[in-house]
């Protein structure tokens, strides 16, 4: 990724901040553009906090690495002016978008804010990567695309025509716009499905991340479906590595069909597209019980709790709730077939360096 010149919009949310740590940490030379809108779904802070590890470690690379640039910048990707602006500046090598309204159960309460960053903003993104050519066009979709598919785990072949949310159809039609404009403007791009991404400085409105504040605060926890559900956790590190990984590698298109004699043939419509779909799942379905298990025991051991905490107390289990699936799980062959990776943070290691992260950053 050295000398290239990355857009990563979604900068100070969770994947993105960490992703831009990644590639400081990674990359000798280059520009690293974050954009981000800094909007108030969640705790605001926790935003700040990252852009501020984001800052310190710049600080420290960047004397060893002079022609390193980072800069941030406050903006929305529906604002077009501004997406052109910055394109026409820039002139990036690879996007990365993972700006998106994001959450299922919101979606149901407050829909114009997902039309706006979902669909307003991607489509923004795409124009202004047609009128300024990019190497690779990489964007967040979402498990939520699956919808309610018995068949599991997940495969990037299944059908995903079926959603149960307005969050999910914003990620199915970001999936459709891409291979549109990878079709008719020649955009490499590639799709990325994220399965239940978790960590330290994570999003507070996951579930990990909420049980811990409502028990914190002698709150009853909701644990939905009866304890009924699977979700397959991806831990933070897995998701940046899978990411950095597609970002070096841009799907090609192929100039048409082999005839029979060899040769191929110059038929557009019988070329393949510039344009890819993975999932980057944990492959390890969880009970939501045994997670909830898990995260208490973590939450004992890195001293967030009292050793004397009531769990049961504090837990009630409850029916389904709207616009969710009972089983989230991925196939990520595709993945390891084409990257020769896989994640590999276990559930419990993961939450304990969660556990570790919030005693120390709520004390």
């Amino acid at each position: 990724m050295n000398d290239k010149t990355i857009l990563l919009t979604g900068s100070a949310g969770f994947i993105g901040a960490n992703l831009v740590m990644r590639l400081l940490k990674d990359m000798k030379e280059g520009t690293i553009v974050g954009l981000d809108n800094m909007n108030d779904y969640y705790d605001v802070s926790l935003k700040e906090y990252r852009l501020r590890q984001i800052d310190a470690l710049y600080s420290t690379v960047s004397s060893s690495c002079p022609s390193l640039n980072y800069k941030f910048i406050r903006g929305s990707i529906a604002d077009k002016a501004l997406a052109d602006k910055l394109f026409e500046e820039y002139k990036f090598d690879i996007v990365v978008n993972l700006a998106a309204q994001a959450g299922v159960r919101y979606s149901i309460e407050n829909p114009d804010v997902y039309i706006e960053s979902n669909i307003i903003g991607f489509y923004n993104i795409l124009e202004a990567c047609r009128h300024h050519p990019v190497e690779h066009l990489v964007y967040a979709s979402s498990s939520s695309v699956y919808g309610g598919n018995k068949k599991v785990p997940f495969a990037v072949e299944d059908r995903v025509d079926n959603p149960v949310s307005l969050y999910a159809a914003t990620k199915k039609s970001n999936e459709l716009m891409a291979h549109c404009y990878s079709k008719l403007y020649d955009i490499p791009s590639t799709g990325l499905r994220f399965f239940t991404v978790y960590g330290p400085a994570g999003r507070p409105d996951m579930a990990y991340f909420g049980f811990t504040n409502k028990l914190l605060a002698g709150k009853t926890i909701q644990i939905y479906n009866y304890g009924n559900c699977r979700r397959d956790f991806t831990y933070i590190d897995d998701i940046v590595e899978g990411i950095v990984r597609v970002m070096a590698k841009a799907p090609e298109r192929t100039p048409g069909q082999a005839g029979s004699d060899g040769s191929v043939m110059p038929d557009p419509d019988r070329a393949s597209i510039p344009y890819a779909i993975y999932n980057i799942g944990g492959g390890q379905p969880e009970n939501l019980l045994d997670f909830v298990q898990i995260l208490q025991e973590e939450l004992l051991a890195a001293g967030v709790l009292p050793p004397e905490y009531d769990f049961e107390a504090h837990k009630q289990l409850v029916p389904m709730q709207p616009g969710d699936v009972p089983t989230t799980y991925a196939d990520s062959s595709a993945l390891e077939r084409d990257f020769g990776f896989t994640p590999k943070i276990t559930l419990r290691e993961g939450l304990r360096k969660f556990a570790q992260w919030y005693k120390e950053y709520y004390g």
